[in-house]
């Protein structure tokens, strides 16, 4: 059996932006700026809502005793630099986010609460194991809100530190000088790796199946209703199942 072309792994032509509100789950302060900065931007720019939930303290960020409220400054900061509707930040605790009951719980009166249209997450072959984990959480918490047949928000994840498995891609192109300058604002993290550059090439790295006229782009993969019906740890066996 031949294996799929490439217009079945990337996109080959950018997405217009993903209904509003949106609400975004990053597992750390930052990132929501390094995973998707450039779309948030373009969100607020077309009049986009935009919610970010960060669910950890990002205690183990560094070794600065007062890092916890430093990581929370920085947040806030890069907030309205976003434009950001509205920022919550809920501590827990770093490097041991967990996908538990009780997180999904939260999650889900979280986006109940919110009504948003997209709820973002990690995509799940993310790195950090809090990355990971936040990923699960969310979906669960997605399933739970499905259940209760209210709303059926559109499920996406987004890349932070690697590439995932992608169906759409956000033209960045206008909006990275201002994402750089919100890169910036966290320096607490910057001064332990060099992330705006690391971002940056993953950025420029998903405009490869695009037109030369796109400099850097995000990308995404967007999960449909049936999806949700499954456990995400499968959702990905169906995810990696492409590439085979």
């Amino acid at each position: 059996m031949p294996l799929n072309p490439e217009h079945i792994l990337l996109p080959f032509v950018p997405a217009a932006l993903s209904p509003g509100p949106w609400l975004v789950f990053a597992p750390h302060a930052d990132d929501e700026t390094f995973g998707m900065g450039g779309s948030l931007l373009k969100a607020s720019k077309q009049g986009v809502e935009t919610h970010v939930i960060v669910l950890t303290d990002g205690a183990l960020g560094g070794e600065r005793d007062d890092l916890v409220q430093i990581r929370q400054q920085e947040a806030e900061a890069a907030a309205q630099l976003l434009g950001l509707t509205s920022l919550e930040c809920w501590a827990e605790p770093d490097r041991e986010l967990e996908h538990s009951e009780g997180l999904a719980d939260r999650i889900a009166a979280s986006i109940s609460g919110l009504a948003p249209a997209s709820v973002f997450f990690p995509g799940p072959m993310e790195i950090h194991p809090d990355h990971r984990a936040a990923g699960f959480a969310v979906w669960a918490g997605l399933q739970q809100v499905y259940q209760q047949n209210v709303i059926r928000p559109l499920a996406i994840a987004y890349e932070i530190s690697v590439q995932n498995p992608i169906n759409f891609c956000i033209d960045i192109t206008d909006e990275m000088p201002g994402k750089e300058a919100v890169m910036a604002v966290y320096a607490s993290q910057n001064s332990e790796n060099n992330y705006p550059e690391l971002v940056i090439a993953l950025n420029k790295t998903r405009t490869l199946s695009l037109a030369p006229v796109v400099a850097y782009a995000e990308g995404f993969f967007q999960f449909s209703e049936k999806d949700l019906s499954i456990s995400l740890r499968e959702m990905t066996h169906h995810m990696i199942d492409l590439y085979l």
